[in-house]
Formats: structure tokens, C-alpha cells, sequence
């Protein structure tokens, strides 16, 4: 089995695996927090101020992201690689649409905006800019592109999680520097880049 496919074979069982435990653990994580909702509402008015339109969050998981961009006035919709997260979602979101489909092979085009918010965390380096390059196609002339991720350095097996159940997933830690040049090379423009504790982010637009 080529790389890419074993990666993402075990990132859909794990995550297939974990589904219940992790909605239960995130399902208000936003409740308490400043800094991430305020990030979000930046994006929504970024979306907006380039005409607006659908916005893809890619690797929604159970779906509470998706549902607060909505919340700020996005037309949003998810998109995640486990159909286990996507049934929680659209239980816990009813009325909001989400997709089974891979960062990878993104089915999408003329989007407002994307997010992929802790969902890349798993992807191969080596694949990190064609997934960028899938996004700069599926955007509008100037649409947003928000990506979170571990701020860091170095990569580790993940093999349990999420109330000890088995995974086998590599967490990847990037630096914001390093996400920047990815996001050059696959044709974004680089907006914003910053790191706030152990979270990275940046800010790009499709040009």
C-alpha cells in the first residue's frame, strides 16, 4: 500500500475509532476560550471582506467549529476523512452540511474561505503543499485560508487516545515559519503568521 494511503487509512480508523470520546471532550471547548472564538470571528470578516461565499472547514471532526463559524455568519459547511466524526456532526449540528472526503482530494471549487483547524496535524510533510495547492484551487481570487496547528518541532506516534483507545497516528509539530513557506510555494499569499503558546497559525489568501 503506498505511504499516502497507509496514512490516511490510519487516520480515518483512529479517528473512526475515538469518535464519541473526542466530540464529548470538545464539544464545548470553545465555551471558556478568548483567543481561538476571536481568531474564527477575524476569519468570517476576512471571508467577508472578500465577497463572501461557501467556506469549507476541512477536517471538522464533530463538527463544533463548523457550527460557530456559522454562528459568525458563514455560509460553512465540513468536510472530515472519519465517517464516524461526520455522523456525530451532523447529530450534534442537524440542518448543517457535512461531507466524508480527504484534505487530499477536496472536492470543492469557487469557496469564500477554508479553514483546517488542529487537521493537518497528521498530513506527511511531502504532502503538505500538494493539500495547499487543492485549496488554492478551490478558493475564489482572494479567499482566506486559516490553518492551526502544534507549534513546534519534531514528530511522535501517536498510538492511544481519547479515553485509551488505539490509534496510530504521527503528530506533527511545524513552526509558523515553515507553514509560511509551504503556503508560498503552493501559490497562497501569506497574510498573517504567529505563535500564541504551543499554537501556530497562519493567515493566507489565494491569489
Amino acid at each position: 500500500m503506498p505511504i499516502e494511503d497507509e496514512w490516511l487509512a490510519d487516520t480515518r480508523t483512529s479517528y473512526d475509532t475515538v469518535a464519541g470520546n473526542y466530540a464529548d471532550l470538545v464539544r464545548h471547548s470553545l465555551d471558556d476560550q478568548v483567543f481561538m472564538p476571536g481568531l474564527f470571528r477575524i476569519f468570517a470578516d476576512l471571508v467577508r471582506a472578500a465577497g463572501g461565499g461557501t467556506v469549507a472547514d476541512v477536517g471538522c471532526g464533530p463538527g463544533h467549529f463548523t457550527s460557530f463559524l456559522r454562528g459568525c455568519g458563514l455560509d460553512a459547511y465540513g468536510v472530515d476523512l472519519s465517517p464516524e466524526m461526520v455522523r456525530i456532526a451532523r447529530g450534534d449540528h442537524p440542518g448543517v452540511r457535512f461531507e466524508v472526503g480527504s484534505m487530499t482530494d477536496l472536492v470543492a471549487s469557487d469557496l469564500g474561505g477554508i479553514m483546517a483547524w488542529y487537521s493537518m496535524i497528521h498530513v506527511p510533510d511531502d504532502e503538505i503543499v500538494p493539500v495547499l495547492g487543492r485549496f488554492r484551487r478551490a478558493l475564489r481570487p482572494g479567499g482566506p485560508v486559516l490553518v492551526g496547528f502544534h507549534s513546534g518541532e519534531g514528530s511522535r506516534l501517536k498510538t492511544e487516545g481519547y479515553g485509551g483507545h488505539p490509534m496510530r497516528v504521527h503528530v506533527h509539530k511545524r513552526t509558523p515559519a515553515r507553514y509560511a513557506g509551504w503556503f508560498t510555494e503552493a501559490g497562497l499569499a501569506v497574510e498573517a503568521e504567529m505563535t500564541v503558546g504551543t499554537m501556530g497559525v497562519v493567515f493566507g489568501r489565494a491569489s
